[in-house]
């Protein structure tokens, strides 16, 4: 997993007041739970760009008044209306004991289902795990080269090493679907078996005595009165 460091300042002041005046100064209120007791802090929201505006996961070194604390980014809150970052929460972490994050997925291969004009349908983009900080990695591998049309693959059926996969087993993490494309081929594909008379053939016996009828009545002409 990335490391990224973090300066920050503790807070002595707390509440409603005290968080929109820091915010006005262009700062970011914090938590970080987990610890012997809960640490508020803050720092300048430009120190956040790196761990906020991507999809990767970070082990966050946070140096609060000269002392590091290793942690995890667990939940952020936006401004409903202008997007501005708010707050956010963190977990302290230990390299004794476990931590539950979430991942992002990485696609990786080509779908045979893909090639044969089915279309992919990611349903995840991360999944919740649970380890050891160290053993973290910084996003899960899934391989799509063997899927079909019509087939997926769902969270019960990966695992990964030293890790413990959280979420619900039986959901769907991409699959491939049949597109408009591949129905209209299979619309127009010939069917299986069927026999297309060649050039020149005798039409089969029905067919033939039809014919012969509508001969016979093309050439009839009823007598003429006068």
């Amino acid at each position: 997993m990335k490391t990224i460091e973090i300066k920050a300042s503790s807070r002595d002041h707390f509440g409603k007041k005290s968080s929109n005046a820091l915010r006005a100064e262009g700062n970011v209120p914090c938590v970080m739970y987990g610890g012997k007791e809960n640490r508020h802090f803050f720092a300048h929201e430009n120190a956040f760009r790196g761990i906020v505006y991507t999809p990767d996961v970070f082990l966050i070194d946070i140096v609060i008044d000269g002392t590091t604390y290793n942690a995890v980014m667990k939940d952020l809150q936006f401004h409903p209306v202008t997007d501005k970052l708010l707050h956010i929460d963190f977990i302290q972490v230990d390299e004794t004991k476990p931590v539950i994050v979430d991942l992002p997925i990485r696609i990786t291969g080509e779908s045979a289902g893909v090639k044969a004009g089915g279309k992919l349908n990611i349903k995840r983009r991360t999944l919740k795990v649970k380890g050891m900080v160290n053993d973290i990695p910084e996003h899960l591998t899934v391989d799509i080269t063997n899927l079909e049309i019509g087939q997926s693959v769902k969270i019960g059926e990966i695992s990964y090493d030293k890790l413990e996969i959280i979420d619900n087993k039986r959901a769907m993490i991409v699959g491939v679907a049949v597109s408009r494309v591949a129905l209209k081929e299979e619309e127009v594909a010939p069917v299986e078996g069927a026999e297309v008379p060649a050039e020149g053939a005798e039409a089969p016996a029905g067919e033939k005595e039809e014919a012969g009828k509508k001969e016979k009545d093309g050439g009839h002409k009823e007598p003429s009165h006068k």
